[in-house]
């Protein structure tokens, strides 16, 4: 077949296509809308979340995480086996909480949340949510998933409400890790909170827990950026990197003093606050303003992602 052949032929199942198109479209027109089942949008959920959890890029974003807290713990033991304090001073430079962590191994779990919510956590979540949108149209299965009455604005529901599951299992697997492997190599008790009162283990293990739902809260706002960036463009590569450089745009942002103006209102701003939890009476201040400031992201950017995809035209 010559080359002009070949382009006809490239024509002809070209108008094939557009005519089906065409009259699925009047098929869609006619017939009576179905009713929305809440079951249906269950499904969607649990296939989304099923597809992303399977996926060994994200087993091995969980399993990075889960990393820090063991060779954070086996530094910490090693400096203090070899006589160097793990205070503030020489041997005690690092993340918060690094300190009390020879004391208490409780406070491993602390301290690897405040070394992995600037940069792992946040990156982790970059990834999944970066890619929720464009790694699908980048694959060609983007169109097949709305040919099913799932509707766009469900659908992105859908993929929203699975990277803030993911916030929430990677913040568990860091404090899970942590929380092992400060039992293992460190001793455990009472917990001496930031105010210098003392509370019992169990009271501890609670204020762990909800630090980490805080924690994973923390990223609500992250999240929906990530989201509309995926909702730019059709490759999830562009759309990860582009999540990604933003993060660290901002964060280098939030650090320069001469910009202090803007830093209230930059979403890693407050994202340490979490330790305020460890206070006796616990201090709510920035806590509140951190999930008002995330509050504020999820809806502009979650709006802007709702917009953006209700109308574009989805072609892979």
């Amino acid at each position: 077949m010559s080359r002009a052949e070949q382009v006809r032929a490239e024509e002809v199942r070209a108008e094939e296509v557009r005519a089906e198109q065409v009259r699925a479209e009047e098929v869609r027109e006619e017939a009576p809308p179905l009713p929305r089942n809440p079951l249906w949008t269950l499904g969607i959920l649990r296939s989304e979340l099923t597809t992303t959890l399977r996926r060994w890029r994200t087993l091995a974003l969980l399993g990075v995480l889960a990393a820090v807290p063991v060779l954070i713990g086996i530094a910490v033991r090693i400096e203090t086996a070899n006589g160097s304090p793990a205070g503030p001073g020489e041997g005690g430079a690092g993340p918060a909480f690094l300190s009390q962590v020879t004391n208490n191994g409780l406070f491993l779990v602390f301290a690897s949340l405040a070394a992995t919510l600037p940069v792992f956590l946040p990156m982790a979540v970059g990834v999944i949510a970066g890619d929720s949108v464009a790694g699908e149209a980048n694959a060609g299965t983007l169109r097949y998933l709305l040919v099913a009455p799932a509707g766009r604005t469900r659908l992105l529901l859908a993929k929203y409400a699975t990277t803030m599951a993911f916030c929430l299992l990677a913040t568990l697997v860091v404090a899970a890790s942590a929380l092992a492997v400060g039992a293992l190599l460190f001793p455990v008790g009472d917990v001496t909170t930031i105010s210098g009162t003392r509370i019992g283990f169990g009271e501890g293990l609670v204020r762990a827990a909800v630090i980490a739902v805080a924690v994973a809260a923390s990223l609500i706002g992250f999240a929906a950026l990530g989201l509309f960036v995926s909702t730019l463009t059709n490759s999830g590569i562009a759309a990860m990197a582009a999540t990604v450089g933003v993060l660290i745009t901002v964060q280098i942002l939030d650090t320069i003093p001469q910009l202090h103006g803007i830093h209230p209102y930059l979403f890693p701003h407050y994202w340490l606050s979490f330790a305020d939890l460890l206070r006796a009476p616990v201090y709510w201040d920035d806590l509140l303003k951190n999930l008002e400031l995330q509050g504020l992201y999820a809806a502009v950017f979650g709006s802007a992602a709702w917009a953006r995809f209700t109308a574009k035209d989805i072609t892979a």
